[in-house]
Protein backbone atom coordinates (compact mmCIF):
# COMPACT_ATOMS: atom_id res chain seq x y z
CA UNK A 1 0.00 0.00 0.00
CA UNK A 2 0.78 3.24 -0.98
CA UNK A 3 2.42 6.02 1.81
CA UNK A 4 0.66 8.70 3.04
CA UNK A 5 3.23 10.83 1.47
CA UNK A 6 2.40 10.43 -1.90
CA UNK A 7 -1.30 11.67 -1.24
CA UNK A 8 -0.47 14.69 -0.18
CA UNK A 9 0.31 16.38 -3.81
CA UNK A 10 -3.37 15.80 -4.68
CA UNK A 11 -5.13 15.81 -1.60
CA UNK A 12 -2.87 19.13 0.67
CA UNK A 13 -4.95 18.35 3.76
CA UNK A 14 -2.69 15.01 4.02
CA UNK A 15 0.25 17.10 4.68
CA UNK A 16 3.24 16.08 7.74
CA UNK A 17 0.95 17.53 10.53
CA UNK A 18 -1.41 15.12 9.25
CA UNK A 19 0.89 12.54 8.96
CA UNK A 20 2.29 12.97 12.24
CA UNK A 21 -0.41 12.90 13.61
CA UNK A 22 -1.17 9.38 11.53
CA UNK A 23 2.29 8.41 12.55
CA UNK A 24 1.85 8.72 16.28
CA UNK A 25 -0.73 5.77 15.84
CA UNK A 26 1.50 3.56 13.80
CA UNK A 27 -0.04 4.39 10.75
CA UNK A 28 2.52 4.83 8.01
CA UNK A 29 0.51 3.62 4.55
CA UNK A 30 -3.17 3.67 3.57
CA UNK A 31 -3.25 -0.11 4.63
CA UNK A 32 -2.29 0.67 8.38
CA UNK A 33 -5.19 3.13 7.60
CA UNK A 34 -8.04 1.04 6.53
CA UNK A 35 -6.54 -1.39 9.52
CA UNK A 36 -6.71 1.30 12.43
CA UNK A 37 -9.93 1.60 14.59
CA UNK A 38 -11.09 4.96 13.17
CA UNK A 39 -13.48 5.41 15.48
CA UNK A 40 -10.70 5.49 18.02
CA UNK A 41 -8.11 7.83 15.76
CA UNK A 42 -10.97 10.19 15.26
CA UNK A 43 -11.39 10.61 19.13
CA UNK A 44 -7.60 11.36 19.58
CA UNK A 45 -7.92 13.78 16.75
CA UNK A 46 -10.49 15.43 19.05
CA UNK A 47 -8.53 16.30 21.87
CA UNK A 48 -6.36 18.14 19.62
CA UNK A 49 -5.45 21.67 19.54
CA UNK A 50 -5.58 21.47 15.36
CA UNK A 51 -8.69 18.88 15.81
CA UNK A 52 -11.17 20.69 13.06
CA UNK A 53 -8.14 19.83 10.39
CA UNK A 54 -7.02 16.80 11.77
CA UNK A 55 -11.10 14.95 11.59
CA UNK A 56 -11.27 16.93 7.31
CA UNK A 57 -7.44 14.77 6.88
CA UNK A 58 -9.71 11.41 8.32
CA UNK A 59 -12.67 12.45 6.02
CA UNK A 60 -10.98 13.16 2.84
CA UNK A 61 -8.56 9.69 3.52
CA UNK A 62 -12.37 7.92 3.70
CA UNK A 63 -13.28 9.59 0.71
CA UNK A 64 -10.18 8.83 -1.57
CA UNK A 65 -10.54 4.94 -0.02
CA UNK A 66 -14.23 4.93 -1.09
CA UNK A 67 -13.39 6.53 -4.87
CA UNK A 68 -10.73 4.36 -5.27
CA UNK A 69 -11.60 0.84 -4.05
CA UNK A 70 -14.66 -1.25 -4.79
CA UNK A 71 -17.08 -1.52 -2.00
CA UNK A 72 -17.14 -4.36 0.91
CA UNK A 73 -19.21 -6.58 -0.16
CA UNK A 74 -21.29 -9.65 1.84
CA UNK A 75 -21.27 -13.02 0.94
CA UNK A 76 -24.51 -13.44 -0.91
CA UNK A 77 -23.85 -9.85 -2.71
CA UNK A 78 -19.99 -11.26 -4.08
CA UNK A 79 -22.36 -14.25 -5.19
CA UNK A 80 -24.39 -12.46 -7.15
CA UNK A 81 -21.66 -10.65 -8.36
CA UNK A 82 -20.14 -13.53 -9.22
CA UNK A 83 -22.65 -15.43 -11.26
CA UNK A 84 -23.57 -11.51 -13.13
CA UNK A 85 -20.07 -10.40 -14.24
CA UNK A 86 -17.92 -13.48 -14.23
CA UNK A 87 -18.04 -15.42 -17.34
CA UNK A 88 -17.13 -19.51 -17.58
CA UNK A 89 -14.97 -21.54 -19.21
CA UNK A 90 -16.19 -25.15 -20.12
CA UNK A 91 -13.31 -27.82 -19.22
CA UNK A 92 -14.71 -29.83 -21.41
CA UNK A 93 -15.70 -32.59 -18.52
CA UNK A 94 -18.86 -32.87 -16.99
CA UNK A 95 -18.01 -33.60 -13.58
CA UNK A 96 -15.00 -30.65 -13.47
CA UNK A 97 -17.55 -28.31 -14.96
CA UNK A 98 -20.17 -29.22 -11.98
CA UNK A 99 -17.58 -29.00 -9.38
CA UNK A 100 -16.47 -25.67 -10.57
CA UNK A 101 -19.82 -24.79 -10.69
CA UNK A 102 -19.75 -23.73 -14.59
CA UNK A 103 -16.16 -24.23 -15.33
CA UNK A 104 -12.92 -21.97 -15.36
CA UNK A 105 -13.47 -18.44 -14.16
CA UNK A 106 -12.21 -15.53 -16.46
CA UNK A 107 -9.47 -13.91 -15.20
CA UNK A 108 -8.92 -16.01 -12.42
CA UNK A 109 -6.03 -18.92 -12.22
CA UNK A 110 -6.79 -22.36 -11.45
CA UNK A 111 -4.33 -24.70 -10.57
CA UNK A 112 -4.52 -28.79 -11.29
CA UNK A 113 -2.42 -31.06 -9.22
CA UNK A 114 -1.88 -34.86 -9.26
CA UNK A 115 0.85 -37.86 -9.65
CA UNK A 116 2.57 -38.58 -12.40
CA UNK A 117 0.58 -39.65 -15.09
CA UNK A 118 -2.57 -39.39 -13.30
CA UNK A 119 -3.97 -36.91 -16.53
CA UNK A 120 -3.13 -33.82 -16.03
CA UNK A 121 -1.74 -32.93 -19.72
CA UNK A 122 -4.78 -34.76 -20.99
CA UNK A 123 -6.95 -32.44 -18.85
CA UNK A 124 -5.26 -29.39 -20.26
CA UNK A 125 -5.78 -30.48 -24.08
CA UNK A 126 -9.28 -30.99 -23.20
CA UNK A 127 -9.89 -27.73 -21.66
CA UNK A 128 -7.78 -26.43 -24.80
CA UNK A 129 -10.07 -27.91 -27.16
CA UNK A 130 -13.39 -27.23 -25.57
CA UNK A 131 -12.51 -23.47 -25.54
CA UNK A 132 -11.27 -23.01 -28.97
CA UNK A 133 -14.72 -24.70 -30.11
CA UNK A 134 -17.25 -23.80 -28.31
CA UNK A 135 -15.99 -20.26 -26.49
CA UNK A 136 -14.30 -19.68 -30.01
CA UNK A 137 -11.43 -17.71 -28.90
CA UNK A 138 -8.24 -18.26 -28.77
CA UNK A 139 -5.64 -20.40 -26.39
CA UNK A 140 -2.14 -20.08 -25.62
CA UNK A 141 -0.38 -23.05 -24.50
CA UNK A 142 2.66 -23.23 -22.98
CA UNK A 143 4.31 -26.75 -23.00
CA UNK A 144 7.39 -27.77 -20.78
CA UNK A 145 7.75 -31.25 -20.94
CA UNK A 146 7.31 -31.91 -25.28
CA UNK A 147 4.06 -33.42 -24.22
CA UNK A 148 1.37 -31.50 -26.53
CA UNK A 149 -0.21 -33.55 -29.13
CA UNK A 150 -2.15 -31.85 -32.21
CA UNK A 151 -3.93 -35.20 -33.03
CA UNK A 152 -4.71 -35.65 -29.00
CA UNK A 153 -6.82 -32.60 -29.49
CA UNK A 154 -8.24 -33.21 -32.38
CA UNK A 155 -9.91 -36.45 -30.60
CA UNK A 156 -11.48 -34.02 -27.99
CA UNK A 157 -13.57 -31.54 -30.44
CA UNK A 158 -17.38 -32.83 -31.30
CA UNK A 159 -18.08 -34.32 -34.44
CA UNK A 160 -20.34 -32.31 -37.03
CA UNK A 161 -21.51 -32.74 -40.63
CA UNK A 162 -17.89 -30.94 -41.33
CA UNK A 163 -15.58 -32.09 -39.20
CA UNK A 164 -12.62 -31.63 -41.02
CA UNK A 165 -13.70 -27.96 -41.09
CA UNK A 166 -14.55 -27.70 -37.43
CA UNK A 167 -11.23 -29.48 -36.65
CA UNK A 168 -9.06 -26.90 -38.59
CA UNK A 169 -10.69 -24.22 -36.86
CA UNK A 170 -10.14 -25.10 -33.51
CA UNK A 171 -6.45 -25.63 -34.02
CA UNK A 172 -6.02 -22.69 -35.53
CA UNK A 173 -7.24 -21.24 -32.28
CA UNK A 174 -4.54 -23.05 -30.42
CA UNK A 175 -1.12 -21.75 -30.19
CA UNK A 176 1.21 -23.94 -28.17
CA UNK A 177 4.72 -22.98 -27.31
CA UNK A 178 7.37 -25.30 -26.25
CA UNK A 179 9.56 -23.70 -23.43
CA UNK A 180 12.56 -25.99 -21.23
CA UNK A 181 13.68 -23.62 -18.38
CA UNK A 182 11.86 -20.98 -16.30
CA UNK A 183 13.50 -18.40 -18.22
CA UNK A 184 12.64 -18.97 -21.56
CA UNK A 185 9.02 -18.98 -19.65
CA UNK A 186 9.46 -15.67 -18.32
CA UNK A 187 10.29 -14.32 -22.32
CA UNK A 188 7.35 -15.73 -23.80
CA UNK A 189 4.61 -15.16 -21.36
CA UNK A 190 6.40 -11.36 -21.48
CA UNK A 191 5.45 -11.15 -25.35
CA UNK A 192 1.98 -12.59 -24.86
CA UNK A 193 1.30 -9.45 -22.53
CA UNK A 194 2.96 -6.95 -25.26
CA UNK A 195 0.80 -8.41 -27.79
CA UNK A 196 -2.30 -8.37 -25.69
CA UNK A 197 -1.56 -4.83 -25.00
CA UNK A 198 -0.82 -4.08 -28.84
CA UNK A 199 -4.51 -6.05 -29.81
CA UNK A 200 -6.07 -3.62 -27.12
CA UNK A 201 -5.00 -0.36 -28.60
CA UNK A 202 -5.77 -1.83 -32.21
CA UNK A 203 -9.11 -3.01 -30.64
CA UNK A 204 -8.87 -6.26 -31.58
CA UNK A 205 -11.11 -8.50 -30.34
CA UNK A 206 -11.29 -11.52 -33.16
CA UNK A 207 -10.87 -14.52 -31.46
CA UNK A 208 -9.56 -12.99 -28.28
CA UNK A 209 -7.05 -14.97 -25.51
CA UNK A 210 -9.74 -17.08 -23.22
CA UNK A 211 -6.97 -19.31 -21.89
CA UNK A 212 -3.86 -19.77 -21.16
CA UNK A 213 -2.52 -23.21 -19.94
CA UNK A 214 0.83 -23.99 -18.47
CA UNK A 215 1.88 -27.69 -18.60
CA UNK A 216 3.18 -27.75 -16.10
CA UNK A 217 5.12 -24.89 -13.87
CA UNK A 218 6.40 -27.86 -11.54
CA UNK A 219 8.73 -29.51 -14.23
CA UNK A 220 10.35 -26.09 -14.84
CA UNK A 221 11.07 -25.20 -11.06
CA UNK A 222 12.05 -28.59 -9.90
CA UNK A 223 15.27 -28.51 -11.49
CA UNK A 224 16.03 -25.29 -9.90
CA UNK A 225 15.66 -26.89 -6.67
CA UNK A 226 17.99 -29.55 -7.50
CA UNK A 227 15.26 -32.43 -8.30
CA UNK A 228 16.42 -34.89 -10.17
CA UNK A 229 13.01 -35.53 -12.19
CA UNK A 230 14.03 -35.16 -16.33
CA UNK A 231 10.55 -33.43 -17.19
CA UNK A 232 10.95 -29.67 -18.24
CA UNK A 233 14.19 -30.46 -19.80
CA UNK A 234 14.95 -30.96 -23.49
CA UNK A 235 15.41 -34.57 -24.38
Amino acid sequence: MAPLKHLEMENPIIDACFRDFCSSHGILTVEDFLLHNLYELAAFAERQANADRLKEGITVMLSLIEVKCRPWLNGMELLEDLQRNKHTLSSGDKGTDSLLQGGFREGQLTELVGPSSSGKTQFCMQAAASVAEKQEGSVFYVDTGNSFSARRIAQFICGSSDAAGLRKKVLSRISCHTVYDIYTMFDTLQGLEVALRSQMQMNMNEYRLRLLVVDSVSSLITPILGGSGSQGTCP
